[in-house]
């Protein structure tokens, strides 16, 4: 007898009963991403107020590199998200059994990665300006692990478990949020509060999330899939590259400024940045809604450039509020938020919440490149990402000179995306099928509160 993958009928109503949860994917991910969003707004502040700006920096120095690593992570999701739907993976226990055995795999490597970063903590302490090599060692382990909390939403998306995937979204800023909060308040040591507000709480919420996989599907008291998980990483490259990039593209500046100024206005610079990437979230919900509405138009033959004028106005309509209190009232925004040592960045916020304005209209144009399936754009982003330390190492020795010269780099960026976006008028030759634009999409979804903690 076949298995309900091989049919081709089974696949054609799997891929119809996917398309009609759209609605129901986008409400209920959507608004749990939003509280997930609020809380980790609440984490960043919390612990920068209870740090001090010094401790600060070398906590977002380390939490922007998670938030890099997380974003292959991000398309994993996406990719077990897809072979659920489709019955890839088989159902109830046979995919409880894959998935646990995903799991294995990913403690494994990180165990692995652990212990060669413990080998050169000094090193990752220096390249991470961190004054704890200990800590520095956890970073990129901390990426490893929040993989297996990929794999497991992955899996509940597939299987229609919206509502569990909500509360894991909104649990794991929940515990950053009490872990980091409770170590701070102790008066632990900035690498200590890494430790609890990211390796640490991401433990719980990968056990609960757990629980709740195992509950829906049930036990995994079968065989595994043959559904190995190097096939399952390399399924989406295109998207992946270029979300990486642009994590680069948004966090490279935060690490590289600590290399050029003192621990002070370094984190101050990066209490700045979390205040100018409030743009950079506006435009992550916009790519949400632009990634699958222009792949969808793109099959049926339809120009879908009128999506990116319509997303780009909308950031506008937001951004320029923004960018208008932030040139009137700098130093009292992030003394308000921060504290008085935050104000030291005063005169480079104007400058920087431009730049991560362009960098949010070259966002929304990679969106939609990767709709139409074009991959140009990639070499463009690489340039880009290279730039940032090469421009944050030309400096003068202001934090101002630092934001004007993101946002000459940001602005050609933009510049350049958006060119190559109006002249695409048809797809590509690897054109993305609006299913998979889907999972990408709400792939997304879970990294996006990642990017607001540093």
């Amino acid at each position: 007898m076949p298995e309900p993958s091989d049919s081709p009928d089974a696949g054609q109503t799997r891929r119809q009963k996917a398309r009609g949860s759209h609605t129901v994917r986008a409400a209920g991910v959507a608004s749990a991403q939003m509280v997930a969003n609020v809380l980790a707004l609440l984490t960043t502040v919390a612990l920068a107020r209870a740090l001090g700006t010094s401790d600060y920096g070398e906590l977002a120095r380390m939490i922007s590199v998670v938030t890099i690593l997380i974003v292959p992570a991000s398309a994993l999701q996406a990719a077990a998200a897809r072979d659920t739907t489709l019955g890839r993976l088989g159902t109830g226990g046979h995919a409880a059994a894959t998935l646990h055995a995903w799991i294995i795999r990913v403690l494994i490597l990180t165990l692995g990665v652990l212990v060669i970063c413990l080998l050169l903590r000094d090193s990752l302490a220096s390249l991470l300006q961190v004054s704890q090599p200990w800590a520095a060692a956890l970073v990129i382990p901390a990426g490893c692990l929040w993989t297996a909390l990929a794999l497991q939403r992955g899996v509940l998306l597939g299987v229609g478990a919206y509502k569990l995937v909500g509360f894991s979204l909104i649990g794991e800023q929940g515990f950053r949020l009490i872990f980091g909060l409770v170590a701070a308040l102790l008066g632990a040591q900035v690498g200590l509060i890494f430790f609890c507000s990211v390796p640490l709480a991401t433990a719980p919420i990968i056990l609960v999330t757990g629980i709740l996989t195992r509950r829906r599907l049930g036990r995994s008291d079968h065989r595994p899939q043959r559904s190995r998980l190097r096939e399952l990483a390399v399924r989406n490259p295109i998207p992946v590259a270029a979300l990486t990039l642009f994590a680069v593209l948004q966090n490279a500046d935060v690490i590289a400024v600590g290399h050029f100024f003192s621990t002070t206005v370094s984190g101050a610079y990066a209490q700045a940045a979390v205040a100018a990437k409030g743009v950079v979230w506006v435009a992550i919900g916009l790519g949400l809604y632009l990634l699958p509405e222009a792949a969808r138009e793109a099959a049926k033959g339809v120009d879908a450039r009128h999506l990116l004028t319509r997303t780009s106005g909308l950031l506008m309509i937001v951004a320029v509020p923004i960018l208008a209190i932030f040139t009137l009232i700098p130093e009292q925004i992030l003394t308000l938020v921060f504290s008085d040592q935050a104000k030291l960045a005063a005169p480079a916020l104007p400058w920087l919440a431009a730049a991560m304005t362009f960098l949010s209209v070259a966002y929304l144009s990679m969106q939609f490149l990767l709709a139409l399936g074009k991959r140009l754009f990639l070499a463009v982003m690489t340039v880009g990402a290279i730039a940032v330390p090469a421009t944050v190492a030309l400096r003068d020795s202001s934090l101002r000179s630092v934001s004007i010269g993101l946002l000459v780099l940001d602005a050609a960026l933009a510049a350049v995306m958006l060119m190559l976006s109006y002249s695409a008028r048809k797809p590509g030759a690897h054109p993305f099928a609006v299913d998979d634009a889907d999972d990408i999409a709400f792939a997304e979804a879970s990294a996006a509160a990642e990017a607001a903690i540093p």
